[in-house]
């Protein structure tokens, strides 16, 4: 057991409940302005759904919040190299070129919950979700656009996700950015189907 299934209980992230709540604070600035005035917005032009985890010892408090979106992964746009990693699972490749995805727009954990294994026991969540018998439609993979700085970086490869693409470069063509600028997010993926069908 970890703590959001002992100590938590699983909200869609609504108006009210904001109200509700302390103000929620993740330590980053934009991903607290989306989750307190944008989510709801977000949510009324059909774009994403934002949930939450509230603390049961603390019902005021917001422990951690998540956005998804349906998304897909076009695997005829990837380098051959990438594709044959994101499809070496895939039966009947060839007939298919894009793959079902759910991404998960926004992720993040309060600063008064931090370094307790929250963010790792909230990914485990949001894949088994997407595995479970009861989901109501075809998903294979998780994707994210991950800021790149180390801190999101690492996190997302702790939890399994590998780069869409090697480099930068490549994904700078894939997006047709012409900077010499780092990239500001990356693209990430986990395959669930390692989950479902477990080596």
């Amino acid at each position: 057991m970890n703590f959001l299934e002992e100590s938590c209980t699983f909200y869609s992230l609504s108006p009210e409940l904001i109200e509700s709540c302390d103000q929620f604070d993740c330590g980053h600035s934009d991903l607290n302005e989306f989750f307190l005035k944008d989510a709801e917005n977000y949510a009324n032009q059909l774009l994403g759904k934002s949930y939450c985890f509230i603390d049961n010892n603390d019902l005021k408090s917001i422990v951690c919040a998540f956005t998804i979106s349906n998304d897909s992964i076009k695997a005829s746009l990837l380098p051959r190299g990438r594709k044959e990693k994101v499809t070496k699972q895939i039966p009947h490749v060839k007939s298919s070129k894009n793959y079902p995805a759910v991404l998960i727009g926004r992720l993040e954990v309060s600063t008064n919950y931090k370094n307790r294994g929250i963010g790792k026991s909230l990914m485990d969540f949001i894949k088994s979700w997407f595995i479970d018998a009861q989901n109501k439609t075809g998903c294979r993979f998780v994707v994210v656009d991950a800021y790149n700085e180390d801190l999101p970086i690492k996190y997302y490869i702790s939890c399994g996700f590998d780069f869409l693409f090697s480099t930068e470069e490549q994904e700078k063509r894939y997006s047709n950015i012409q900077s010499n600028d780092p990239l500001k997010t990356r693209l990430m993926f986990f395959d669930l189907i390692l989950l479902k069908n477990p080596s």
